[in-house]
């Protein structure tokens, strides 16, 4: 090989390299102005319950753990089906805005709606009958009663929930995540002022705990809604229509896969607080492991960011057809969330004697913290990618797919691994959650390899035949 053909080689090598670097930097750059907004909507919101708890906390312990487990469990629970749920518009409505068919959006948001309404009637009783519900996981009577009680007093948040799902799915679709923010930041500055003047001023106490959350979720959903029918949403919405009633089984299919595979994962770490309830003496580890949630739940707050962008991504570019730009978007996405995942886990290892002591004042309770630091690194660094590939999975319709992979990972081979170790063994805590880990990395292995496996100019093909099939009776109409 002359030296002619050697410098061809290499330079045709250097362009090569200099593409990707302008591309990968194109693409981050779509992808931190999806997730940015996304990220501070979903922190803001995240706020609003952790605000009342906080205000409930000044006024007496009984209140604090009524609002924590109505918050926490019951509130959790219609939380993690209605965003399941709603999640199936996140494939259908970005596939359509992708393909250009802006007028399905509205019609799915509207058929979203008459069955997440349903829904939300369907699960009342878990509110009527909260206390024996509580109970029969081992709740106090007493907490039980006050949770209860409160609980009957949330039921607008829940059907505010089931309003406001299909409309954030329908605005992240269409990019419109910064309005979605500056909403709910808004939101959450008169939460802020009007918690402390009905809780604490005016003495309401539990009474307006949920007076003020109950009406800044439904704020949060006719703010919303102004804007959509002021705007018209691009043309995304043209009124309400009799067609939101066609369809609905298939959609109602979509929507309990997405549910199923969303509440799977949602509900996974949860259950370790539970389990840990059972060993001997549970106060410390259950106060360790909660401090550790709370920090891996800030930190997925980012993930969740994430998770939306790569969503939209994916779901844009299959159904306008374009198999290497969801790839690459997939590939781009992983890096930098793996990065960050490896910023949180250092952050995490470098401060697991301090960090303790900004939630506990029990040298017990930030020693046991201390001693489960190493699974909270762990957790962090998967938080990268894990949320990231599932929100690839929404993005390409492969939900159904994903909740089977769940429920093997997780429950068949996780849970009973994380229960072995902690009882069996006797680890404790600290083998509770690290069988549960293993689960997490498994799921995590295969939705790599199915990732990487797949043939993204077949999945364009089929978001194709999805816009076409869903999107026949509205086009026709």
């Amino acid at each position: 090989m002359d030296a002619g053909t050697n410098e061809a080689l290499l330079e045709k090598r250097e362009h090569r390299k200099a593409s990707f670097i302008k591309e990968f930097g194109a693409e981050s750059k779509t992808l931190w102005g999806l997730s940015g907004p996304a990220i501070l909507t979903y922190i803001f919101q995240y706020s609003l319950g952790a605000l009342t708890q906080t205000f409930a906390g000044q006024v007496g312990e009984l209140e604090l753990a009524a609002v924590s487990v109505e918050n926490s469990v019951i509130a959790g629970l219609a939380f993690g089906v209605m965003l399941g749920m709603g999640s199936a518009l996140e494939t259908l409505c970005g596939q359509a805005y992708g393909a250009g068919q802006i007028r399905m959006l509205g019609i799915y948001m509207q058929r979203s709606w008459v069955i997440l309404l349903v829904t939300a009637c369907l699960m009342l009783p878990i509110y009527i009958f909260a206390p024996p519900i509580l109970m029969f996981f081992g709740e106090s009577a007493e907490i039980s009663h006050a949770a209860g009680k409160f609980a009957l007093w949330m039921i607008p948040q829940m059907f505010a929930y089931a309003v406001n799902f299909p409309i954030q799915k329908f605005l992240q679709s269409q990019r419109k995540l910064m309005a979605m923010a500056w909403i709910s930041a808004f939101v959450l500055i008169l939460h802020a002022f009007f918690s402390w003047f009905l809780i604490l001023k005016l003495g309401w106490g539990l009474v307006g705990a949920a007076v003020i959350l109950n009406t800044s979720w439904w704020l949060i959903v006719i703010l919303q809604l102004v804007y959509i029918f002021y705007t018209k949403s691009d043309g995304a919405w043209s009124g309400f229509s009799w067609l939101a009633f066609q369809d609905l089984f298939g959609f109602v299919k979509l929507s309990l896969a997405s549910a199923i595979m969303l509440c799977l994962e949602f509900w996974y770490l949860m259950t370790i607080v539970v389990i840990a309830g059972h060993l001997d003496n549970p106060v410390v580890p259950v106060d360790a492991i909660s401090i550790c949630m709370n920090i891996n739940g800030w930190d997925a707050m980012i993930s969740i960011g994430f998770n939306a962008a790569i969503s939209v991504r994916v779901s844009n570019e299959l159904g306008a057809g374009n198999a290497r730009a969801a790839k690459f978007s997939v590939l781009v996405v992983s890096i930098t969330t793996v990065l960050i995942g490896v910023v949180c886990m250092a952050a995490v290892l470098a401060t697991k004697d301090i960090f303790p002591y900004l939630f506990t004042n029990s040298d017990a309770v930030a020693k046991e913290t201390t001693r489960l630091s190493i699974l909270l690194a762990l957790t962090v660094l998967l938080n990268g990618l894990q949320p990231v590939l599932s929100g690839v999975a929404v993005g390409a319709g492969w939900q159904s797919i994903v909740a089977y992979i769940n429920i093997g990972c997780y429950y068949i081979v996780g849970l009973p691994l994380g229960i072995l170790l902690g009882f069996v063994f006797n680890f404790g805590a600290m083998g509770i959650w690290g069988g549960m880990i293993g689960g997490v990395c498994l799921q995590t292995l295969i939705l790599i390899v199915i990732t990487s496996s797949r043939n993204w100019d077949k999945e364009a093909a089929e978001a194709e035949s999805r816009v076409k099939r869903w999107g026949g009776a509205i086009a026709n109409h």
